[in-house]
């Protein structure tokens, strides 16, 4: 079953759920601003996509211009960043078994689908 890590205010992340919702797969919708991953799910996204976590953070919301731009900042600290302030999660992120993909484009979700 597919996962998607769901913003709904998201243009990008609704126009990837609309592409599940009109597949022939099963997949769970996670809101990931209200149910916030843990860094164990971070890490094992991370894997699945086969990138360092700085890579999936949204580096132009306010929260890191203010907070973090220009720090060097190791792979835990960057992880802690992303769980106090969920909003920096690239989104939206879907996951086929141990495959992921940033739907950014969302033709990148169709990779995923059978």
């Amino acid at each position: 079953m597919l996962k998607i890590y769901h913003n709904p205010r998201c243009t990008k992340s609704r126009q990837g759920l609309e592409i599940l919702e009109k597949s022939s797969e099963e997949f769970e919708v996670i809101k990931y601003l209200q149910d916030v991953p843990t860094k164990d799910e971070l890490r094992k996204v991370l894997e699945y996509l086969s990138m360092p976590a700085e890579q999936l953070v949204r580096k132009n919301e306010t929260i890191w211009k203010e907070n973090f731009r220009g720090r060097v900042l190791t792979e835990e600290e960057i992880l802690d960043a992303m769980i106090t302030y969920p909003k920096l999660i690239e989104r939206p992120i879907i996951i086929k078994g141990t495959k992921a993909v940033i739907g950014r484009p969302s033709e990148k979700i169709y990779e995923l689908l059978d």
